[in-house]
């Protein structure tokens, strides 16, 4: 019963691998308040690079636990926040790095993956009544509007060189899509909804791409927003631009859709049907090329365009991401086989993929699953499971702090 939506033992499970991974990633801050990597047991990775998308993430993940009333949150916020206003910003040349060496110099490139995820820590920082969040959303929302948004388009663009001054040629969905989740949690948290509109007309693009396309998304395209199909086909695993599709994002794809249409229509049936239908056809679509496909239980990090496995390799944020969104299209459609895929789902994550050793997740396992580290070593951040313990009860139309917080408010979480 505790795989089963809605049953008190299934609340009482979410809520406990909840404070696990809160509990496990109380060791994130550096001493610039960035987030180390960090080890299969919680322990910092001071060798590797300070990342800014961690940090951020961190920041979103503690500014939730602060709701939650998990001890300590707003102290490794504030870290968080110190990072984000200090070592991880550019103060020469502007924006964020994306990320920083041990000697605090900056990787080289500009990243809108990186920007976007500052929106979104700046938000949930914002809600939690931070010091200086507000400044800070600010000044993030102003870098990204003068060089990564394209306001003709309707898209983000995706790379620049360190000083702003060269724009790389790649365009990618994967930004866009956490470009969509920044802009909706700034629309919900401001009450600004210039930025819930430009997520609908990023999310038109997404939903007409993939409706040519099977309901298989093209993840890279070229800077006229052609699809480039055989991009990294012969570094099918890479980390950010995997060849092929990626089931994954069809999952998480169809879940912010979801929460738009929900937050965009509610009063206009019609149209909200037709982006609910797009979100079901997507994740149907990345269900049925990506679980349990190639003999054992699991989805697939990529397929080709056909739905043929490319890359075998279990991703944790892709399962987190199977279990929200799951959970929100039975919530919207009442339809009995998301509640089932919801209960596969869990059952996998305590069977397989929950480390009961140290806490979190294996981030990354193989094709029999096995635990494997080729993309991502030890455990990086909670981000993506934390928030698959709280979604499935929480407000679908609404970005995810803002839902906890009025959750806790309401007394129903």
């Amino acid at each position: 019963m505790k795989f089963t939506i809605d049953t008190e033992e299934n609340k009482a499970y979410l809520k406990e691998l909840a404070q696990e991974l809160l509990k496990f990633a109380v060791r994130f801050p550096s001493p610039g308040g960035s987030a180390y990597y960090l080890h299969d047991d919680g322990s910092p990775w001071v060798e590797k690079t300070l990342d800014n998308y961690e940090t951020c993430r961190m920041v979103h993940s503690y500014c939730i636990g602060s709701f939650l009333g998990f001890p300590g949150s707003e102290e490794l916020v504030r870290a968080g926040l110190k990072s984000l206003n200090g070592e991880m910003q550019d103060h020469l040349n502007g924006g964020w790095f994306t990320s920083i060496y041990a000697d605090g110099t900056g990787v080289p490139g500009k990243l809108c993956y990186a920007h976007a995820f500052v929106i979104l820590a700046a938000s949930s920082a914002m809600l939690a009544g931070m010091e200086g969040a507000r400044e800070l959303f600010d000044k993030a929302v102003a870098t990204f509007d003068q060089y990564y948004w394209d306001e003709k388009e309707g898209l983000s663009r995706d790379t620049w060189n360190d000083d702003f001054t060269v724009l790389d040629s790649y365009r990618g969905v994967n930004s866009n899509m956490h470009t969509v989740e920044a802009f909706l949690a700034a629309a919900d948290v401001t009450g600004e909804e210039k930025y819930r509109i430009r997520a609908g007309r990023v999310i038109d693009h997404v939903v007409q791409w993939s409706a040519d396309n099977s309901w298989r998304i093209p993840e890279h395209y070229t800077s006229d927003w052609i699809p480039d199909l055989e991009c990294n086909r012969d570094r099918p695993d890479d980390q950010f631009k995997p060849y092929g599709a990626t089931p994954g994002h069809g999952i998480e794809w169809a879940r912010l859709i979801t929460q738009w249409a929900l937050s965009t229509y509610t009063d206009q049936p019609e149209k909200y049907g037709k982006y609910v239908e797009a979100a079901e056809n997507l994740f149907l679509r990345a269900v049925k090329d990506g679980w349990s496909v190639d003999g054992a239980r699991g989805i697939v990090y990529t397929t080709d365009w056909n739905g043929k496995p490319v890359v075998h390799d279990r991703m944790q944020w892709t399962l987190a991401e199977g279990i929200n969104t799951s959970a929100v299209l039975y919530r919207v459609t009442g339809k009995p086989e998301y509640a089932a895929y919801y209960h596969d789902f869990l059952q996998y994550l305590e069977e397989e993929v929950r480390d009961h050793q140290y806490g979190n997740w294996i981030h990354q396992l193989d094709q029999h699953n096995h635990k494997l580290e080729t993309v991502w070593p030890g455990k990086p951040d909670i981000y993506h499971a934390l928030q698959s313990m709280l979604i499935p009860y929480l407000d679908p139309a609404v970005s995810v702090a803002v839902a906890v917080r009025n959750s806790i408010t309401d007394s129903s979480f």
